[in-house]
């Protein structure tokens, strides 16, 4: 069973529990905060969700703010990490297949919470199709 790491800012939380809820029938999801609506800093939920994908303690991650840049920003410090921003599913399924991305970024206030949920299923639905793309991604990380 593939492991999903999911985190969220206080702007994501109610669409973590929506996107938990329907991925623990499929996955073990290990759910790294945040644990409510109050404020908080992403970057204290985000490191260590990537950490977890990066050491290959979790196979995917998805990470959920306001406006998704902020997580996915933060994500992508990490040198083994591919995060990208997706708003519709066929920019998730694209950043699967020729970017191997192995974490996902949704915008809370501007997608649905259907659409978050049809979003993630693409992704990791989806598999890197390799080929042509293999060495493009082999250059992304600076070490």
């Amino acid at each position: 069973m593939k492991k999903i790491a999911i985190a969220c800012d206080h702007a994501g939380f109610d669409y973590k529990e929506i996107i938990k809820k329907h991925l623990e029938t499929h996955y073990e999801v290990k759910d790294f905060g945040t644990f409510s609506k109050d404020s908080v800093d992403y970057p204290d939920f985000v490191h260590p969700s990537a950490n977890a994908v990066e050491s290959g303690e979790c196979d995917f991650g998805i990470l959920i703010c306001g406006s998704g840049q902020g997580v996915a920003i933060t994500a992508n410090k990490h040198q083994q990490i591919r995060c990208a921003l997706c708003w519709m599913p066929e920019l998730a399924e694209l950043a699967r297949k020729h970017n191997n991305a192995n974490m996902i970024a949704l915008p809370a206030r501007f997608i649905a919470s259907e659409l978050a949920v049809d979003i993630v299923d693409k992704f990791l639905g989806t598999d890197f199709e390799g080929g042509r793309h293999e060495k493009r991604v082999a250059k992304i990380s600076c070490c």
